[in-house]
């Protein structure tokens, strides 16, 4: 079992125990869902980057703006 530390103020430097069958399960699912999160996160950064340039590109040549592209001008 994975070890886990308690910290409260009755123990401020924590005191280390097991995790229960519960807190285990929910830690391995965390994990194992740490790549999907990760890829989320940067296709969100780059479709944000991308409404940017487009937005850019749009106002340059004078031509309307999407909903969205609008919104990452404001933001």
């Amino acid at each position: 079992m994975t070890k886990i530390i308690d910290i409260n103020p009755e123990n401020p430097n924590g005191i280390e125990r097991d995790m229960t069958a519960e807190e285990q399960a929910q830690h391995d699912i965390d994990v194992a869902n740490v790549p999907t999160e990760k890829a989320n996160i940067t296709a969100d950064k780059e479709n944000t980057a991308n409404l940017k340039a487009s937005a850019k590109a749009k106002l340059i040549a004078g031509e309307a703006l999407t909903e969205d592209e609008a919104n990452t001008i404001v933001l």
